[in-house]
């Protein structure tokens, strides 16, 4: 095993999940719930399953894009998605509501009473 790549890929993502929203997610579900080891297990699996895809994806075009080629579509796709966010921020407050809502409905049924 490589233990310089498997740590060069643990402190990249590990620092690129810092302030996601997926961490926001976990700490409004834990903070809202009466089992954060089920939240903590449940955003363990999700993540695993993430970068298990992303690590195949990135296998499967290994064996027929050159690197020099996936990397500039990985660029392409960064500037894209910080284009979008710069000027269509505004936007994408929907997702935010929806998981506002979720965390609501939750607290709800699992309190039997509304913390709004």
């Amino acid at each position: 095993m490589d233990w310089k790549l498997m740590g060069l890929s643990f402190l990249t993502v590990f620092l690129a999940e810092l302030g996601d929203k997926s961490q926001f997610a976990a700490i409004a579900l834990s903070g809202s719930s009466k089992s954060p080891k089920a939240v903590f297990l449940g955003s363990v699996v999700a993540l695993v399953l993430a970068s298990l895809i992303g690590v195949l994806v990135g296998e499967g075009t290994a064996q027929f894009l050159p690197t020099q080629v996936t990397k500039t579509i990985a660029a392409i796709g960064f500037a894209v998605m910080a284009a979008k966010l710069i000027f269509f921020g505004e936007a994408e407050e929907e997702p935010q509501e929806l998981l506002s809502d979720a965390v609501s409905e939750t607290v709800i049924s699992e309190t039997g009473e509304s913390h709004d």
